[in-house]
């Protein structure tokens, strides 16, 4: 063990997280010397904070004057107070480092060494790839920094001709020991050497909750405890020593690893312990293991939660490291009514949604002392599953039981209104500006706002764009930038000049004027809107010019806010989001300063810029507000609630599968106590398990919607399946039957309805529907009940256009061109494609006023002007 002198390292662990929240509230309880400084108390979320602020509130009646900063900036403040003259460099953050390598990488390009990123880079022209390029490598020296300082130290000293190391002596040149491996050593070797006291250093600190943390931060928090009380509230899922013990996965590839000849599988000493805890714990193993290596002071504080439920018994398995059944043909029976761990295999991710809806309204009911905010939903991919969880929860008043909910984790891009709107401007530039993508801007309740538009007022614009036949372009010169012929038919201002015409003199249907067919139907009260709708138009039309120019990082900074106060104008509701975009926007310069990059840039590099940001930016709220939350699967999230559920456990979406760089050093050598997804993702679907105090609801799509064919559950599902079938018995059926529950395809299902079934429905319009379907004498109706009658001669030759059609949408091409139903669309849709030929109503209606016309003895080919504009 890594010896000091003096030790106030104190580790306490717990399988259950509120007896670490005593414990920790119990040495609160003791003030600091001096009233005005504050307890720091590190925790990895920002959840974590939250929960832990309402615990130390419920057992001391407040919670105040509590810092609760993350690792890394707990690190950095000690830095700082050892080291207060020391520069502060942020040019080995990840951000600065991209751009810093961006403005190195083609000078370096040309050296021997990088062939990889010069074939990588190829011949692309443009220079978004090389920013990506940049923005990875950036992430991986972060990563080395944290968990690979020595390496990092060696490059610095020149021991290593690799073209990643060559590339970060570049970055270390005129930044000499500025970044983390280089302070970080120098901080060590401080703490440990000096005797005396360290002015300004806190007296107590903290770390809550937290299920691992890299070596560097360890021996940080190991020599701090020579100057202060530092203690660690750990959740340990296991009380018995579980350093040893392996998978099946890992066993088999140590014995396909050992030569048969050399020792006996029985002496290598392989150990399960449980199943469920080798398999899925690898992250909490190592992470104990090295908290091993220090001189700490062990306090247990376990607690087992015996065998009452299902649940508990499988916990209780983990803490004592048993593995069922303890006894051969001795499997544990189960309560006939135990529900505490349910799996339920759903056709869709809305019917899990709905399932999960039901389960909460039957818990709620048959347990008053259940409330909302006891309840937590994980998914990881919260992103997909929050349309549907606000279509299902978020019930309209007098329309069923409304169950208060929030959701957490979503980034700012996609919650807010104004974000993903002010990206589509920044990419109108490359676009053909057609007619859906610039309504699709005006529609944005921000873009309304700035040019004072109402519901009906964007109604009349949709019928204009649609009447006036606009497609895409702005005008013919546009086209002819794109290497496309100069005509201006179909484009902005073809259809502006008509409105504009069509205000100034009647229009006829025939008249030209100066080749300008006059729109004939615009009003007196029509001006207004039509001077508004112009108005956003002309700055977007000039948006397009200046956004296509090449410029450098703080001119972008400039011209993007510029953009958000022409085009945008948000209301009390927009605020956080619009000031969240403008904070990003402005850091733009700033970080143009610290990395020095002054190269001229497309706005292809700066919109993926942004996108990156904003993608990982949220708003911080929705996570405890008292209501069901919903949230992502996160690590470092081990809070316990009464009920845990996770959807969307699907086997090709849990756990999620790492991507590692084909260059990533750590990737091809591993080292105890570094960070994997996958690994990740197995420790937090464990700390799920072990968080749940009465029920874990789990739900997948286990069923294709399709043909209803059986699809596999996440792999960790199947293992804790696997140990249930296993280890427990239920006393009336087979033990799976009892826990995973087959929904059906429809909500309606009469099953659902019917008494004394696993299935249910809280609905009362589903019960309705429900009914009809097994009422007395009821006989649906099938939609085709017959068969159609074989094709005639003209589909003996189909074209392409038809074929097309068919396979866009099949079911709509045999409605409309076998039986001949025709289902109302909107009366103005939108068009993006210009017409290559008159069809449809249109043709129809050009072919009698023709006939009208040439009766009349017009000569026809006079019309074809008009009819053209």
């Amino acid at each position: 063990k890594q010896q000091s002198p003096i030790t106030n390292l104190k580790v306490f662990t717990s399988n259950r997280m509120e007896i670490l929240a005593d414990q920790l509230a119990e040495i609160l309880r003791a003030p600091l010397g001096s009233p005005l400084d504050g307890e720091i108390i590190v925790v990895q979320s920002r959840g974590m904070e939250r929960w832990l602020s309402m615990q130390l509130a419920d057992r001391h009646g407040i919670c105040a004057n509590i810092i609760f900063p993350f690792p890394n900036t707990f690190v950095a403040g000690i830095m700082q107070r050892v080291f207060p003259h020391a520069p502060e460099s942020q040019a080995f953050d990840p951000e600065i480092m991209s751009w810093r390598i961006m403005k190195y990488l083609p000078v370096l390009m040309a050296r021997p060494g990088f062939e990889s990123l010069r074939n990588y880079l190829g011949k692309v022209e443009g220079d978004l790839k090389r920013f990506q390029l940049s923005e990875r490598i950036a992430g991986l020296f972060d990563q080395y920094l944290l968990y690979r300082p020595e390496m990092i130290l060696k490059w610095d000293q020149g021991q290593d001709h690799h073209w990643q190391a060559v590339l970060w002596r570049e970055l270390v040149r005129n930044h000499d020991n500025e970044h983390r491996a280089a302070l970080g050593k120098a901080l060590l070797e401080f703490l440990r050497n000096q005797d005396a006291p360290v002015r300004d250093f806190p007296e107590r600190v903290c770390v809550f909750g937290i299920s691992t943390l890299p070596v560097f931060h360890l021996q940080v928090f190991a020599a701090l405890s020579r100057f202060m009380q530092v203690n660690l509230f750990l959740m340990n899922p296991c009380r018995e020593y579980w350093g040893d013990i392996s998978s099946d996965w890992e066993m088999d590839r140590l014995i396909q690893k050992t030569p048969a000849w050399s020792v006996r599988v029985e002496d290598l000493h392989l150990e399960k312990g449980n199943s469920l805890l080798a398999s899925m714990g690898t992250l909490g193993r190592e992470f104990f293991d090295l908290i091993n290596t220090f001189d700490c002071d062990d306090i247990p504080c376990f607690e087992d939660c015996g065998d009452r439920t299902l649940l508990s018994c499988i916990q209780s398995d983990i803490l004592n490291l048993r593995e069922r059944p303890l006894e051969p043909d001795g499997r544990k029976i189960i309560s006939a009514d135990d529900d505490s761990i349910q799996i339920h295999t759903c056709h869709s991710p809305m019917r899990e949604v709905e399932v999960l809806y039901d389960r909460l309204l039957d818990m709620f009911d048959g347990d008053t002392d259940l409330k909302p905010g006891d309840v937590l939903v994980m998914t990881p991919d919260i992103e997909s599953y929050a349309p549907f969880i606000q279509a299902v929860f978020d019930v309209p008043e007098g329309e069923g039981i409304r169950i208060p909910f929030s959701i957490a984790d979503r980034s700012a891009r996609a919650e807010g209104r104004i974000i993903e709107t002010f990206l589509a401007i920044m990419g109108i530039a490359e676009s053909r500006f057609s007619a859906l993508e610039v309504l699709t801007v005006l529609e944005s309740p921000a873009v309304r706002n700035r040019f004072d538009l109402s519901g009906p007022d964007l109604e009349r614009i949709r019928t204009w764009v649609a009447e006036t036949r606009v497609r895409w372009g702005i005008d013919s010169s546009a086209r002819k930038e794109m290497g496309l012929p100069e005509f201006s038919e179909n484009t902005w201002q073809a259809g502006m000049e008509r409105l504009l015409l069509g205000y100034a003199m009647p229009g006829d249907r025939e008249g030209l004027f100066r080749g300008i067919l006059p729109f004939d139907n615009m009003e007196g009260s029509d001006t207004v809107v039509l001077g508004k709708f112009l108005a956003f138009l002309l700055p977007l039309f000039s948006c397009a010019e200046k956004l296509a120019r090449t410029r450098t990082i703080s001119e972008w900074s400039d011209l993007l806010e510029n953009l958000l106060d022409t085009f945008f104008l948000p209301d009390d509701d927009m605020a956080v989001e619009d000031s969240i975009l403008r904070r990003k926007i402005r850091g733009l310069s700033e970080e143009e300063n610290l990395s020095g990059m002054h190269e001229r840039l497309s706005v292809a590099v700066i919109r993926h810029y942004l996108e990156e940001r904003l993608e990982r930016a949220g708003f911080g709220f929705g996570f405890m507000t008292g209501g069901v939350t919903f949230c992502a699967m996160l690590p470092m999230r081990s809070i316990p609630f009464r009920v845990i559920c996770l959807i969307g456990m699907n086997g090709d979406s849990y756990p999620r599968q790492p991507n590692p760089l084909g260059f990533d050093l750590m990737a091809k050598a591993p080292k105890k106590g570094d960070r994997s997804r996958r690994t990740d993702d197995r420790y937090l679907f464990l700390e799920a398990l072990l968080s749940a105090r009465e029920k874990l609801h789990i739900s997948y799509v286990g069923q294709s919607v399709r043909d209803n064919t059986s699809l596999p559950p996440s792999v960790l599902v199947s293992e804790l399946m696997d140990y249930i079938e296993k280890g427990f018995e239920h006393p009336e059926k087979k033990i799976l039957d009892h826990v995973v529950i087959r929904h059906r395809l429809q909500p309606f299902n009469p099953g659902y309805f019917r008494p004394g079934g696993r299935l249910f429905s809280y609905s009362r319009q589903y019960f309705d529907a429900a009914g009809c379907l097994v009422r007395p004498g009821f006989s649906p109706t099938s939609f085709i009940s017959e068969g159609i009658r074989e094709p005639g001669e003209e589909w003996q030759r189909v074209d392409v256009a038809d074929l097309c059609r068919f396979f866009t949408n099949p079911a709509k091409f045999l409605l409309k061109r076998r039986l001949g139903l025709y289902l109302d669309e909107p009366a103005f849709r939108v068009e993006e494609k210009e017409p290559f030929r008159v069809a449809g109503l249109d043709r129809y209606s050009l072919g009698m006023e023709l006939v009208e016309k040439k009766l009349a003895g017009t000569n026809i080919r006079d019309l074809f002007p008009s009819k053209k504009a």
